[in-house]
């Protein structure tokens, strides 16, 4: 006679094992758990009609260090270098100095020049990190990086994929790429209503279409608002900084024009201009990130490894988040710290992909109804933990998806002063 138990042990090992194919958590042994009864989220910091909630680790487990260096840290120390695809780059190290690079460019007629390929090396030590939405200025047009990833260091020359955001131009203007040089922030990111585009659409022309309907915003925010006894000539520069927003394709000029980034500089002050003592604060708690509301819409999540890395990426996030209040309209009820927590609750999907570099990083997305998330994971030696997770509302997905995900029993709130 056959055991009944054995059957029912394999039916009891079989159910189990599809409960965590379905929903178990995209995360490395040692790394931070993912899922949001991992982290408490902390009272915003208040920046005009922007809203940060920080977020924290409730283990309080984050590498205390980590081996990346950023874009923005590679392109300015020269040790990270990126250009058209239709250039090849040789390397040749000087004899008797193995820590010089000279490059000497040669085109590539046969492969030519390409809207969404670059080519970037990292002749740094230490591998690089690259986050989708950062800009990089030059070449033939301006792009936007196309999804995180991490690279080796010392490596080879890699394709990168881009995002073109300047439409109205295909003609050099430098051999190389760098950051933007008129910034207060150094180097900037695209903000969340064209990132989503680059990172969740993944469409050129949804990219551009953003790209100018972005551009067309900001012009109408600089136009001069109707009111009684406005000087003349206010209005005239004001009339002067609409054009010149018009006139251009590039959304990297249009953010850096004056009357835009005033704006922008303003809405990011609280959050910017204090930022020692928000970043020491941050550090007091062991913030790892943060989740946005603008206009009192909850529209993103950005969270890090560790403190270390969420300070330095602090303000080109925080001026991407500032631009979307800017150009963005409409009032909403002000969320709470439960409406931060159970958005990043929300971070789960119906669709799974994930793709990457063995040994190097694996990126994941986790597809939803109205949440979007993207996770960044380091599988370099002695890392295998989760560097970069974004979580975006999507446009056309409703609010009560996420408004509805209860909160997990061991949900805290920190009484983190806020900073207004």
């Amino acid at each position: 006679m056959k055991n009944p138990f054995r059957y029912l042990l394999a039916a009891v090992l079989f159910a189990v094992l599809v409960a965590f194919i379905v929903n178990g958590p995209v995360a490395a042994a040692g790394g931070p758990v993912n899922g949001a009864d991992g982290y408490r989220v902390l009272a915003p910091i208040e920046s005009g009609q922007l809203l940060l909630f920080p977020v924290v680790r409730s283990s309080g487990d984050s590498p205390a260090e980590t081996p990346f260096i950023t874009l923005d840290e590679g392109l300015k120390s020269g040790d990270v270098e990126v250009t058209e695809a239709g250039n090849v780059r040789g390397l040749v190290r000087p004899r008797g100095d193995a820590n010089n690079h000279y490059f000497a460019p040669q085109r590539n007629a046969d492969r030519g020049d390409q809207v969404n390929t670059l080519v970037l090396v990292n002749h740094s030590k230490k591998p690089l990190l690259l986050l989708a939405g950062e800009i990089v200025t030059g070449g033939k047009q301006d792009r936007v990086i196309a999804k995180d990833r991490i690279v080796p260091p010392d490596a080879d020359p890699i394709d990168l994929s881009v995002f073109c955001i300047e439409p109205g131009r295909w003609t050099g203007s430098s051999d190389n790429f760098g950051v933007s040089n008129k910034s207060s922030a150094e180097s900037f990111m695209v903000q969340p209503s064209v990132r989503v585009n680059a990172m969740a659409k993944k469409d050129q022309q949804e990219v551009w279409n953003s790209v100018h309907g972005t551009i067309s915003q900001m012009a109408a925010v600089a136009a001069p608002q109707a009111s009684i006894g406005s000087v003349s000539e206010t209005v005239t520069v004001q009339d002067s900084a609409g054009r010149e927003i018009m006139n251009t394709s590039s959304y990297a000029q249009a953010i850096n024009n004056d009357a835009i980034k005033a704006r922008v500089d303003k809405a990011a002050a609280p959050a910017s201009e204090a930022r020692a003592q928000v970043i020491e604060k941050l550090r007091e708690e062991h913030a790892v990130g943060v989740v946005v509301a603008v206009h009192g819409k909850l529209i993103w999540a950005d969270l890090f490894a560790n403190t270390d890395l969420l300070s330095r990426y602090w303000t080109k996030l925080v001026r991407s988040y500032a631009a979307e209040s800017v150009t963005e309209s409409g009032d909403h009820e002000t969320p709470t710290v439960a409406d931060a927590h159970r958005f990043l609750a929300s971070a789960a999907g119906s669709h799974e992909t994930s793709e990457g570099d063995t040994g190097v990083y694996r990126y994941s997305e986790l597809h939803g109804s109205a949440i979007d998330t993207f996770i960044l994971e380091s599988l370099l030696p002695n890392t295998n933990y989760e560097v970069h997770t974004s979580m975006m509302k999507l446009r056309d997905g409703g609010d009560r998806a996420w408004r509805e995900t209860p909160l997990p029993p061991r949900m805290g709130v920190a009484p983190l002063e806020p900073i207004r």
